[in-house]
């Protein structure tokens, strides 16, 4: 009997029947269970365009962040079938859960998962790729015109430039043409230091390289008119941290960014981590736009031959660009 009412609530939430989805809810029908395709009542509920339907599912405790087989969530469904009361309600079902739990950013970061120390790990350098020890990309040469874009987002103002996290390089090549009056660097990892030495960066005029993870170094730190933010192996908590420090860090006026790699393998937790940081910066005096960039045709099969881990999978990167609130036009 329970299976039937289960699968009769997957029916009515196909079929937008609101009374009938009370009435199986009522008589506590499972509103977390999948079906034989791997969906749940509210996922259906979502890709039909049911919004109230949605609603009662989520209030009676459906999961708004569990995935079909194919790594699709409820959200996903709505978004992609263009229904955008049910995909409004599930937003913020989405931002006031993660805002009280963040149990998706505790688990996922720009690696997915973290093994061990990444700053005792050995590191590995290619042409097309910076790997650590696990074989999982800390940067790789695909991001080259999204670091472009981030350094003429930082740089608009001129002045002197923040780079947390130098990796690659790419950045920070990107910010040099720029012509900053200073351009600090923060790097942590030590192999990743004694490379920059030895390619020269020390000995830029206008660079002045500070080793050490950015907690420990902030004192040596100064102000800024323009910062990026991208680091390894640090999760949400430490980009939310380092956020509670511009006010000290960045100029009035300034602008600051950092790599959205935030949920980058779900388009729709994408979307409610993008909402997330732009409320919590908002709440620290900044606003923050997003600059959509395609991305669809940098990342062939091949660019994750070897890599462990594919940390982004969606066609878009929305690129953060954050100013006082009281500067911004």
């Amino acid at each position: 009997m329970a299976e039937d009412e289960q699968r009769l609530l997957c029916q009515a939430a196909t079929n937008g029947d609101v009374q009938k989805v009370k009435a199986l809810i009522a008589s506590r029908a499972d509103v977390s269970y999948f079906d034989e395709d791997g969906f749940t009542p509210l996922m259906l509920a979502a890709k039909h365009g049911h919004a109230d339907v949605v609603k009662i599912l989520l209030e009676a405790g459906a999961p708004w962040n569990a995935l079909s087989p194919s790594n699709l969530s409820a959200g996903d469904f709505a978004m992609d079938s263009g229904h955008q009361d049910a995909f409004d309600v599930l937003l913020n079902a989405g931002i006031q859960a993660e805002l009280i739990l963040g149990t998706i950013a505790r688990r996922e970061n720009k690696i997915g998962d973290l093994d061990g120390d990444y700053l005792e790990d050995r590191v590995s350098f290619s042409e097309d790729k910076l790997m650590d020890a696990n074989s999982k990309a800390v940067m790789m040469a695909w991001e080259k015109p999204l670091m472009e874009a981030h350094a003429k987002a930082v740089c608009s103002r001129g002045g002197h430039i923040l780079n947390i996290g130098f990796g690659m390089g790419l950045v920070d090549t990107a910010i040099q043409q720029y012509g900053p009056v200073t351009h600090t660097i923060v790097e942590a990892h030590p192999e990743v230091y004694d490379r920059m030495r030895l390619s020269g960066w020390s000995e830029k005029e206008n660079v002045k390289i500070v080793f050490g993870r950015w907690q420990d170094v902030l004192h040596q730190l100064e102000s800024y008119d323009g910062i990026f933010f991208d680091t390894y192996g640090e999760y949400y908590e430490d980009l939310r941290e380092f956020h509670q420090h511009l006010p000290t860090l960045l100029k009035p006026g300034g602008i600051y960014s950092f790599f959205n790699g935030l949920c980058g393998g779900n388009a729709f937790f994408h979307v409610v981590y993008c909402q997330i940081v732009s409320l919590e910066l908002e709440s620290l005096g900044y606003s923050t736009q997003f600059i959509s960039l395609p991305v669809k045709d940098c990342l062939g099969e091949e660019v994750w031959e070897g890599v462990k881990h594919k940390y982004w999978q969606l066609d878009t990167y929305h690129l953060p660009v954050c100013q006082s609130s009281e500067d911004s036009e």
